[in-house]
């Protein structure tokens, strides 16, 4: 059985919790946050601390919290030569403080509260100082998932970019679309297919082969019209411009 601690109590730490305490092969000693908040409703009282020099030694201690914050609870851990990871996309490893044994657990995947994770289908990213941690922190993450990687820290943060492009830009422009509605009295529901179905065919095939749409047909008739009704919000304007571009830039050799 391993044994782990988690620090946080975001949206990260709750739903490992919960996973992790679902488990027989994990023990979950000790929960920390400095509200002392109970990261599920039946957590037992005495897993959770709001002070860390009370933290347990544990096979491993995963700092599920800010990333402004990694290097400083690092720091303030009472403990020495004790495997710590943390579960950021773009924070390196050299940032937990060198009094302990370094290492990454970063689930790649957009957390909400009210949702349940399915972790089975979630890739995790691992990283450690040396062999044994990294094959324990197979060990902690094959729990929950098949899909486990071996990434450095320089890797991880291109995943992030590469992930901030397709989850959070991505969702901006979802947002666009339903004030675009909303401000036309028009469902953002039916446009909930065409979004199931963008995304089913950026996994299917390759994202270039997948684009459609006035910019790369080239279609100014088209792309007038769209700017025209878009003219009285300058911001949505611009924005479909430089998109517009975008696309056209990227596949203009193919036209």
């Amino acid at each position: 059985m391993i044994s782990i601690s988690i620090l946080g109590a975001g949206k990260v730490a709750r739903h490992l919790y919960t996973a992790f305490n679902n488990s027989m092969l994990i023990e979950v000693v000790q929960c920390y946050n400095r509200k002392g908040e109970k990261l599920q409703a039946d957590q037992k009282s005495s897993t959770i601390i709001n002070d860390l020099s009370v933290l347990k030694r544990v096979d491993v201690c995963i700092l599920a919290i800010s990333d402004d914050a990694i290097e400083e609870v690092s720091s303030k851990l009472p403990f020495r030569d004790q495997l710590v990871v943390h579960t950021s996309g773009s924070v390196p490893m050299a940032s937990i403080n060198d009094t302990n044994r370094k290492g990454v657990f970063y689930p790649l995947q957009t957390f909400s509260m009210d949702r349940k994770v399915d972790f089975p289908k979630i890739p995790f990213c691992l990283e450690a100082e040396n062999e044994n941690d990294l094959l324990l922190l197979n060990k902690l993450a094959s729990v929950l998932s098949p899909k486990i990687y071996t990434i450095t820290s320089d890797q991880r943060s291109v995943i992030h970019v590469a992930a901030v492009f397709i989850n959070n830009f991505t969702n901006y422009l979802f947002s666009i679309g339903n004030e675009i509605c909303s401000e036309n009295n028009i469902p953002f529901e039916i446009l909930h297919p065409l979004i199931e179905e963008t995304a089913k065919k950026a996994v299917r095939i390759h994202p270039d082969d997948a684009q459609t749409g006035p910019a790369i047909r080239k279609d100014n008739a088209t792309i007038h019209r769209h700017l025209t009704i878009l003219k009285s919000d300058s911001e949505k304007t611009k924005l479909y411009k430089l998109l517009t571009e975008a696309i056209q830039l990227k596949h203009g050799k193919k036209l």
